[in-house]
């Protein structure tokens, strides 16, 4: 579906039959797949492509974002098995080094630790991308993902039809 003036959510008009009361009209029918039907420009099409894009590198950021909370934590796991072990061999201060200095510490400047970071993406930055990507996707493509790429397969399925 074409862009409308309005942030209004679009109403679907395209299942009429009698055979169809009680579906539910939002549900994917046969069809609902076709880049065709949804009749978007080029420049649309391109446009959804970049926020899809853009939504599954922040996702992959947040998995990264995890990897490292989990490494630091694995990190941090290492210096608690050090410290009992420095200790009893005779090395205090580093042993309380390690208790007092580095265990309850967070990993920035301003003491937030790896699980607060990843928290602050997660309700912020991410959520937000989310958001917009489903908002674009649902304003330009009937809330239809992956806009381009089903073009793409429609058009390799056909080349591929007309050359048998």
């Amino acid at each position: 579906m074409a862009s409308t003036p309005t942030d209004e959510p679009t109403e679907r008009h395209d299942v009429d039959s009698e055979d169809d009361v009680g579906h539910d009209e939002s549900a994917p029918t046969a069809g609902d797949d076709d880049p065709e039907r949804l009749d978007l420009t080029a420049m649309e099409t391109e446009a959804l492509h970049e926020v899809e894009l853009a939504t599954e590198w922040t996702q992959r950021a947040h998995g990264h974002l995890l990897a490292f909370h989990h490494a630091v934590g694995h990190g941090m796991d290492h210096l608690d098995s050090a410290e009992p072990k420095l200790r009893e061999s005779g090395h205090e201060r580093l042993a309380d080094r390690l208790r007092d200095d580095l265990l309850p510490r967070g990993v920035t400047d301003d003491d937030r630790w790896s699980y607060d970071i990843v928290e602050a993406f997660q309700t912020a930055f991410l959520a937000d991308v989310t958001k917009f990507g489903q908002d674009a996707h649902d304003r330009l493509a009937d809330g239809q993902r992956h806009v381009a790429e089903r073009s793409q397969e429609t058009t390799w399925r056909d080349r591929a039809r007309d050359e048998e």
